[in-house]
């Protein structure tokens, strides 16, 4: 089963903090969380501006929460490859709600899959609006993790149909 995911932080940094997650799966299904313990101070105006702002407070869970919601959301695949958009952050961050790389579910392909780089394979410049690339006509909030995982999964789905 094909997942894409993302995530929002507290900013571009070693020491970031996940603010939210949100994951679609390639038939619909969708898990979105935003966190009650990230680092608040670690917020500039930018993060304030265009992240805080699209948070919409319905699902705000503990990172130990988040850990035993996700491991319970994955538990209903076989096998699970994981996509994301510039995932460097997104990544160390899923492997941190684990604990450990090593620890997150069995299930879960350990080698992340980045769109950015089909993009470059296929032809498509890599820095382009991933909303328009997909022809998304409803715009939503950008850096709403959810919505992002949603312009993820169209993207790849483009890719692969041309």
């Amino acid at each position: 089963m094909r997942v894409y995911f993302d995530t929002e932080f507290t900013g571009l940094h070693k020491d970031t903090t996940l603010i939210s997650i949100g994951i679609i799966d390639e038939n619909g299904r969708e898990y979105y969380a935003e966190l009650k313990d990230y680092d608040e101070n670690q917020c500039d105006d930018w993060i304030k501006e265009n992240v805080i702002k699209n948070l919409d407070g319905n699902h705000v869970v503990s990172k130990e929460e988040l850990r035993e919601e996700l491991t319970e959301w994955f538990s209903e695949y076989k096998k699970v490859e994981i996509w994301s958009d510039c995932l460097a952050y997104d990544w160390v961050l899923f492997n941190d709600i684990f604990g450990h790389a090593f620890t997150i579910p069995m299930n879960i392909y350990y080698i992340p899959f980045d769109i950015c780089t089909l993009m470059k394979i296929k032809g498509v410049d890599p820095d382009i609006d991933r909303e328009d690339f997909a022809e998304m006509n409803e715009k939503s909030s950008k850096h709403n993790a959810l919505w992002d995982a949603k312009v993820i999964k169209e993207c790849y789905d483009k890719l692969m149909r041309g």
